[in-house]
């Protein structure tokens, strides 16, 4: 990703709609984790940008650490008092099986050799321990944003699966989010130039807000999205 983008989207990400979900549905997978009786312990943040999931899982108990790909994602994420490294996700400076959580939200659609990545989260991870992926889905929806973006790629819920399976991870859950919006997205991707990501009038912002908080309540995790949310682990022997 682009060092502007990284510095807008660490502008937007406290109050635009799609990041306050996307906390929102990261802070809904750390409460289940504690509801099985999970203990919050050592985590990563793969591309964290400007450490907004990284602020999440700290406020949850967990000891996270916010990996940035970008000079500037590191600095931004520094400057927010995170604990922060800088590396790529293909080849993650950490020790194997000292980690009980990986957060990689967006992260595999930008790397080519995603399965070297989804391999680094299978070896950072204990025995047990979870990996919360997101990437964005449906090659039907690829558009300039996605190359202003740094894509690589989009998945369906076949190719998200097999990446994460072939590293080794058991995948419990693979769900579809931003469902509601899909048609909107789909209308705009046509007729976008470049990243979709921009500083929205207040009431807009709100408006989008309210429809992508409805979708907790309703019964649309089965259908086509615009994203792929994806919850797996490792083995306890493998």
């Amino acid at each position: 990703m682009e060092a502007t983008e990284i510095h807008k989207l660490a502008t937007l990400e406290d109050t635009h709609w799609w990041y306050r979900e996307r906390r929102a549905l990261l802070a809904r997978a750390l409460r289940r984790l504690a509801a099985a009786g999970r203990s919050p312990g050592p985590a990563l943040d793969i591309g964290a940008a400007g450490g907004g999931n990284t602020r999440v899982l700290r406020a949850h108990g967990w000891r996270p650490v916010a990996l940035e790909y970008s000079a500037d994602g590191a600095t931004i994420a520094v400057e927010r008092g995170l604990a922060t490294i800088r590396a790529d996700a293909r080849h993650l400076p950490l020790d194997s099986a000292s980690l009980d959580l990986v957060v990689a939200f967006d992260i595999l659609e930008h790397v080519d050799e995603d399965h070297l990545a989804a391999a680094e989260i299978r070896r950072t991870l204990r025995p047990g321990g979870t990996a919360l992926i997101a990437v964005p889905c449906d090659m039907r929806l690829w558009s300039a944003h996605d190359v202003a973006v740094g894509h690589v790629r989009r998945y369906d819920r076949r190719t998200l699966t097999e990446v994460v399976e072939k590293a080794g991870l058991v995948v419990d859950e693979v769900w579809s989010w931003n469902v509601l919006l899909r048609p909107v997205a789909a209308w705009r991707r046509r007729r976008s130039t470049g990243s979709d990501l921009d500083d929205l009038p207040a009431l807009v912002n709100l408006g989008l807000r309210a429809v992508i908080t409805a979708e907790r309540y309703l019964p649309v995790k089965s259908l086509p999205g615009v994203s792929l949310m994806l919850r797996a682990h490792r083995p306890e022997r493998h």
